[in-house]
């Protein structure tokens, strides 16, 4: 099975030497558990490795995405200007037409710009323009679709519920993708510490097991061998 590296150190590792080619997987946590990060960082390695990136955001502009990257060394702007990476702002405040635009031009760009990584951030602000349950679905299972058919391997990031942080806002988000890894705070005493799991990862075996990770001047590194606290 061919597999996409993170470039995030340990998880490469529990995942059995990366994420499925192809795969849609959501990265789900609540606020300040490094969710952009965790997409910035699969975008970086890509770039390194020559491949093409597409970072599509609900939240912020082009900008404040490049600063984000920025402040753990990633240059993302010579990348942008090479044409290996697009960065979009879409905008949540017009819910037809970004739905719209998604639909009908995101399968045609991937392809004609020949895009193999794919991070969108996020997929509870795009599921929160829509009122009905079914609307909200029903964009989740296209948007996927219309990734996993354009070749590329695809992170979405995903908020979580504050009285369930193991579980979507929205509650559809992990249905929808082939793979769910969660990002969650643990308090120990009057520490606060980060846990991720691998929740499900179709197609491949992979550590269930929750692992203590760390955002530092590098971005995300999990630490495999360590035990959750």
């Amino acid at each position: 099975m061919e597999r996409v590296e993170t470039g995030i150190p340990g998880l490469d590792e529990m995942l059995g030497g990366g994420i499925p080619k192809n795969h849609t997987v959501v990265v789900m946590g609540s606020f300040g558990t490094g969710k952009t990060t965790f997409g910035l960082q699969f975008l970086w390695h890509g770039l390194q490795k020559g491949e093409k990136g597409i970072f599509l955001s609900l939240e912020e502009d082009e900008n404040a995405v490049l600063e984000t990257a920025a402040s753990f060394g990633w240059d993302l702007g010579k990348y942008i200007d090479s044409g290996m990476l697009v960065v979009v702002k879409l905008e949540p405040a017009d819910a037809k037409s970004t739905v719209t635009k998604i639909k009908s031009d995101l399968p045609g760009f991937i392809k004609h710009m020949g895009a193999s990584r794919l991070v969108l951030d996020s997929v509870s602000l795009l599921t929160m323009l829509f009122q009905r349950e079914e609307e909200k679905r029903d964009t989740l299972f296209h948007l996927a679709k219309l990734v996993k058919d354009s070749g590329a391997t695809a992170l979405f990031t995903a908020e979580v519920k504050g009285e369930a942080p193991h579980v979507s806002r929205d509650g559809l988000a992990e249905y929808t993708a082939d793979g769910v890894i969660l990002l969650r705070y643990q308090e120990v005493g009057s520490d606060v510490h980060l846990l991720l799991r691998v929740v499900k990862m179709r197609r491949t075996a992979h550590i269930r097991r929750a692992k203590p990770y760390t955002i530092g001047a590098n971005g995300i590194t999990v630490h495999v061998e360590a035990e959750a606290y």
